[in-house]
């Protein structure tokens, strides 16, 4: 007879299981609860992603601790052993060479893909169980990241391929965190846009992290020390989750059993449910019954007001199946363009150190024994500065946010009779003026974002080429724009133009092919420190012809509007003509 896995030997249920599912169930707070804790959950998470979440983009950072402590050093030869870290450190002599740099920029590769690869399994993992289980779940393998590379630093000639496992599991659980935070500013109503911005922003700037740990541990704290403290925190972000994150979902404000859990408790944002709001509830209810919607690339509203009066006829022509969303032009335009931009910020980490000494020494055949002690010095003072500026992510996703929401307010959704008909004033129908529609200028704000983005991003390539050592600063400021801008700018297209129910399918696919192109970094971080020496201006170069593939983006979105603008006017005219209109409005 089978038995239930959960079972012990003896057949009774494990205690270990049986004790974790009940501590679980009875520490989970009620929605109405974590309601209340709201501000204090805000906080945290700001603070929680901040720290604790893509930290591994500060690696350039982590990699001189790493190199310090002597991570995969035994595979440099004796003659490339320097004394530039004499008597404050554990490790007198730094050992460094090439291959030692091919081994530990494996393991950032390998991290930072983790990082953004696990977004769809994680999508999926998140809308079955909720965001709370996936949170423990983040913060225990954060913290088994941390006790893994205080471990590995004891013995690294024998540990030292420990460090993938670290890397791997601090890239899981830091987006673990990060993914289950944006489910968070759904509690807080109007406010909810300034609160995803903080999320995404704190989550951009925790690059800043390892730098700021580096000052600690040039201070003279052992590494060993930080890691096991890093590690103790991270176990309190568990205990947190587990107090005060409740079990259910955290639902949207716009969805219909937001009511039912939030408001009809007592806890109301509002007192009533009318007008627009009411009107976004019934087109929910509706999404949700049908789980399907249209996408705008048929021209189409996904519930309109013809729909909600009941007169729709044929709803079934109005079902828009995954793959036409998948095989789109639009997403297609997308992940070249966002796979591209991902490639040219991830190389750009995991290289910046050896672009940093090539621009010092000029390459190994010029280096010196004070080139190199120059070099180490200047690598270790701009890692810094550049991590310090990673907090300018604070500032940029709510300035792209801004550029996406720009004059949506103002819009509407698709023309109506009243619209049409105009006003009466003084007995007399006044002529009305042409309605700027939302998904029209959801795109215009799209096409200004890529737009943007696009051209920072050439302008980054181009400072990247100039080896001058004080316009780098450019280049940081540059490179940590780019970072805080492509993902919301991506975001509020798919949320403009696909079905809101492929919104998270589409974004966890995207998400993964972009990791799957950032994993070229590695070989071309080979070929660099390889045939070319050390000398990154031909990567660099062809990077920045790459990069301008990313302005068919916004070149097709300009297409695309001119195409609904069209549909859009011939819908305003045939309203116009319907009630009697002579004559269309300019």
């Amino acid at each position: 007879m089978m038995r239930n896995p959960s079972q012990g030997p003896l057949g009774a249920p494990s205690l270990s299981a049986l004790f974790l599912c009940r501590l679980s169930a009875s520490m989970a707070p009620t929605l109405q609860q974590a309601y209340r804790r709201r501000w204090w959950m805000a906080c945290t998470a700001v603070l929680e992603n901040l720290f604790f979440s893509a930290v591994l983009l500060g690696w350039s950072s982590l990699l001189i601790m790493l190199k310090k402590e002597g991570f995969y050093s035994s595979l440099c030869p004796v003659e490339n052993t320097t004394n530039a870290t004499q008597g404050d450190h554990p490790h007198p002599g730094w050992i460094s060479c090439d291959l030692q740099d091919e081994m530990l920029n494996l393991g950032f590769t390998i991290g930072s893909f983790v990082l953004s690869a696990t977004t769809l399994p994680l999508g999926i993992l998140m809308d079955r169980f909720g965001p709370r289980p996936m949170r423990l779940m983040g913060s225990a393998c954060f913290a088994a990241s941390c006790t893994l590379m205080a471990l590995a630093s004891r013995d690294t000639e024998v540990l030292s391929p420990l460090i993938f496992l670290a890397l791997s599991l601090n890239g899981f659980g830091g987006i673990c965190l990060t993914f289950t935070s944006l489910t968070l500013p759904n509690m807080f109503g109007n406010l909810r846009s300034t609160f995803m911005a903080l999320m995404i922003g704190s989550y951009a700037s925790s690059a800043i992290t390892f730098p700021g740990i580096k000052l600690i541990y040039d201070a003279g704290v052992t590494f060993v020390v930080i890691m096991f403290t890093w590690s103790g925190l991270a176990c309190l972000i568990f205990l947190n989750c587990a107090f005060n994150w409740p079990s259910e979902a955290f639902p949207a404000p716009e969805e219909a059993n937001y009511t039912k859990k939030i408001k009809l408790s007592g806890l109301a944002l509002d007192h009533k449910v009318t007008g627009d709001r009411f009107y976004t509830h019934v087109t929910n209810v509706g999404q949700r019954l049908s789980q399907k919607a249209p996408s705008l690339e048929e021209g189409t509203d996904i519930i309109s007001s013809q729909d909600v009066r009941g007169t729709s006829e044929k709803p079934s022509e109005r079902v828009i199946p995954f793959r036409k969303s998948l095989c789109s032009p639009i997403f297609l335009w997308s992940l070249l363009t966002m796979g591209m931009t991902q490639l040219r910020v991830i190389f750009y980490m995991a290289s910046m150190n050896k672009m940093l000494e090539f621009f010092v020494t000029g390459g190994p055949k010029h280096e010196t024994e004070e080139l190199k002690e120059r070099a180490a010095e200047t690598v270790g003072f701009y890692s810094s500065i550049f991590g310090a500026l990673q907090l300018l992510c604070l500032l940029t996703c709510p300035l792209i946010g801004y550029i996406m929401d720009w004059k949506i307010k103002d819009c509407v959704d698709t023309p109506t009779e009243g619209d049409a008909l105009g006003d009466t004033r003084d007995g007399m129908i006044v002529k009305p003026a042409r309605p700027r529609y939302r998904r029209i200028q959801k795109l215009t704000n799209a096409i200004n974002a890529f737009t943007l983005t696009n051209f920072l991003l050439v302008g980054f390539g181009v400072t990247c080429l100039i080896s001058n050592l004080h316009l780098q600063f450019v280049t940081f400021i540059l490179h940590t724009m780019v970072r805080g801008f492509f993902h919301s700018a991506c975001g509020g297209l798919y949320a403009a133009v696909f079905p809101s129910n492929h919104f998270g399918t589409l974004t966890g696919l995207q998400s993964l092919i972009s990791a799957v192109c950032a994993l070229l970094q590695q070989p071309l971080f080979m070929v660099m420190v390889g045939p070319l020496e050390g000398d990154p201006f031909w990567v660099n170069l062809g990077l920045l012809i790459f990069s301008l593939l990313g302005f068919l983006l916004p070149s097709y979105l300009f297409y695309f509007r001119y195409r609904l603008q069209k549909k859009y006017a011939l819908g305003w005219g045939d309203a116009q003509k319907v009630l009697g209109s002579s004559e269309l409005t300019s």
